[in-house]
């Protein structure tokens, strides 16, 4: 499995439609795979929602519910779900042509468990641009029509509709802006508040040209009129630093809040990583909000609040600061740290095991910024570029430090500063890393260090 698609909540219902092939454990011929929960954090798979077909594979994109049935799908007064996707055509690929990706529909009526094509396929039909896929659609209200969100190559292409089935190119954006180290990927379009007043964020993943090599995801804060998207500065901004979190979008139609969901890998490795039964996750889902940091507005990611449900038995340190280490043994393959520290002083997490196989991350004092290093946290020979050290700024002028760890077999992502930080980074270790050693260069630097066992989603 690799990108998340069609994410949408319907009838208390968040639908998980994702890349998926099928037939191996490497990438493949495209289908849609399909997940729901009723708590975005146990999952229950349904059968693929969308196969190939003669227009080619099915790549990403997204899912609406068009309740005032714009499209004209709904019948009997049923709500459609209606999918924007990619044909992408792997024979018109192979030929040499520049137009073998464009954009189609399905619709559902029955809350999305079952899919139908639509008949005018493709909706949008590819100009000559090589790479022309991921849409993003959402309803702009002020506008009464819909609007798509499209990556085109090195830059963001707008498409507007009243009706889902016929577009009209409204503007381009970002060829001279961001980052552009790879192919323009993924994107999402959609508005935040800060002190009351309404931001519109564009994300835009790019492959390759991430901070830390590979896949990544950037983003935009700015303003949108529904024709043109405006960013307020031209600086680039990251919504996650650690090597693997790539074709993060959010959800559709979640109301009061938005929802953030990624691909936890990197196409550097993605398809040679030592797995055997699966092959990729997905992030912890993360609530976005923005903040203001030395002028700028940025975007936090905190774990959604579900994930407490999970929550287990508690270890927590008496006087951690009494010590310059102090050591926890997990109560659970998954767990959650939280450590908060008295000034802005570094320190060193070690998660390891008895084959002294470690994963070490942190906060380095002296470059303000927090690290994970994986170069000794397992088997890595698979890539020359997996092992190695990342960082992300820190961006807070907070007096002390918090960090979350949510910690998996094979996984870790890093919250700090109330997510104005955050990395993602996932790990092959030939045995569980169940010793965990917290150190500071001197005693008295600790205020809170516990650590919460976490029970299976399965």
């Amino acid at each position: 499995m690799n990108d998340p698609n069609g994410m949408v909540y319907f009838n208390h219902t968040y639908h998980l439609f994702f890349q998926y092939y099928p037939g191996a454990t490497v990438w493949g011929p495209m289908h849609w795979g399909h997940a729901i929960s009723k708590d975005l954090i146990h999952w229950k798979e349904l059968p693929i929602a969308l196969y190939p077909d003669s227009l080619g594979y099915i790549f990403s994109g997204s899912a609406v519910v068009d309740s005032n049935n714009t499209s004209g799908f709904g019948k009997n007064g049923k709500i459609p779900l209606v999918a924007i996707f990619t044909h992408h055509d792997p024979k018109g690929e192979k030929a040499g042509a520049n137009n073998f990706q464009n954009e189609s529909l399905a619709y559902s009526l029955d809350g999305g468990y079952t899919w139908t094509k639509y008949s005018g396929n493709p909706v949008v039909k590819n100009p000559g641009i090589t790479d022309f896929r991921d849409p993003k659609v959402s309803w702009y209200a002020k506008g009464k029509k819909w609007m798509m969100t499209l990556a085109t190559k090195d830059r963001i292409t707008f498409y507007s509709s009243p009706d889902l089935t016929n577009w009209t190119k409204e503007s381009e954006f970002g060829k001279e802006l961001g980052a552009h180290g790879g192919v323009w990927e993924c994107p999402d379009l959609f508005q935040l508040k800060l002190n009351g007043k309404s931001y519109w964020v564009l994300i835009v993943n790019i492959n390759p040209g991430g901070p830390n090599n590979g896949s990544a995801t950037q983003y935009f804060i700015g303003h949108f009129d529904g024709h043109q998207f405006t960013p307020i500065d031209n600086t680039t901004k990251w919504l996650d630093y650690g090597p693997d979190e790539y074709a993060g979008v959010t959800w559709n139609n979640t109301s009061n809040r938005t929802v953030f969901l990624g691909w936890m890998s990197n196409w550097l490795y993605a398809t040679l990583v030592p797995t055997e039964k699966w092959r990729s996750a997905m992030t912890v889902p993360r609530e976005l909000k923005l903040i203001e940091h030395n002028g700028s507005i940025l975007i936090a990611s905190s774990p959604v609040r579900e994930l407490e449900a999970l929550g287990g038995k508690t270890y927590t340190v008496t006087n951690p600061g009494a010590k310059n280490t102090s050591t926890i043994t997990p109560l659970a393959d998954q767990y959650v740290i939280h450590l908060q520290t008295k000034a802005t002083t570094g320190f060193t997490v070690e998660l390891a095991n008895t084959n002294n196989e470690k994963l070490t991350l942190g906060y380095d004092k002296m470059h303000n910024q927090y690290f994970i290093d994986r170069t000794h946290a397992g088997i890595s020979d698979f890539n020359k570029q997996f092992a190695g050290h990342f960082t992300a700024p820190r961006l807070s002028n907070s007096k002390s430090i918090k960090l979350t760890l949510i910690v998996d077999k094979a996984s870790v992502e890093l919250f700090a500063d109330g997510g104005a930080s955050v990395m993602t980074c996932i790990f092959f270790p030939q045995k569980q890393l169940n010793e965990i050693a917290v150190q500071t260069a001197s005693a008295g630097q600790i205020s809170t260090l516990s650590c919460s066992a976490l029970t299976s989603i399965w």
